[in-house]
């Protein structure tokens, strides 16, 4: 049963309205599914605003930040569980280690680096928990095609394309995770 989601998302204050309207709407929706966030512990951008309406909804938030981007002045000051890091591999293991499950919500490169080393160590058996795109408008429909061509080409087994959730639907994702059942780890 998923109690702590793992959600990465952009920390771009230039996202347009519609992405921001939408980091507020998941973060109602968690709260009214008891779910607490773990994330990066950013106070900029669809971060602040994720974490900002569930802490004003009475939700829990776990923020796990680098050193680096705390002593930059990015770390949400509002967070009363905040674990600072060393190193951005440190912050995604942490996250990883923390949460049940990870989603991403639209973002920029590096919510596509964070949620793609989910997808990845799934192949290799050292994540067995669900990893889910929340596509809201579509955002993420040319990673879901590029997913499925890796199948095609030979590259990604079925398996695995499987044990990945692309929705616009969070209610369909949390079922998802719910009932998510880990691969058979590939051998070489």
């Amino acid at each position: 049963m998923i109690k702590k989601l793992a959600v990465y998302l952009g920390a771009s204050s230039d996202a347009k309205p519609q992405y921001k309207k939408d980091a507020a709407q998941v973060g109602e929706w968690m709260v009214n599914n008891n779910l607490e966030l773990v994330y990066g512990g950013s106070g900029v951008g669809l971060m602040k605003i994720l974490s900002d309406t569930i802490l004003d909804n009475g939700g829990k938030v776990h923020g796990v930040i680098t050193s680096q981007l705390n002593n930059r002045g990015t770390t949400n000051t509002r967070l009363k569980n905040l674990d600072i890091v060393d190193t951005m591999d440190e912050r995604k293991l942490e996250m990883m280690n923390d949460a049940d499950g990870m989603m991403a919500i639209p973002g920029g490169i590096g919510t596509l680096e964070e949620i793609s080393q989910a997808i990845s160590w799934i192949t290799l058996g050292n994540n067995a928990k669900p990893v889910a795109f929340y596509n809201y408008n579509n955002f993420y429909d040319g990673l879901h095609d590029q997913i499925l061509h890796m199948h095609h080409e030979g590259f990604l087994e079925k398996r695995y394309v499987d044990a990945i959730c692309f929705s616009d639907n969070l209610d369909e994702i949390l079922n998802f995770m719910n009932s998510y059942q880990v691969p058979i780890r590939r051998n070489f």
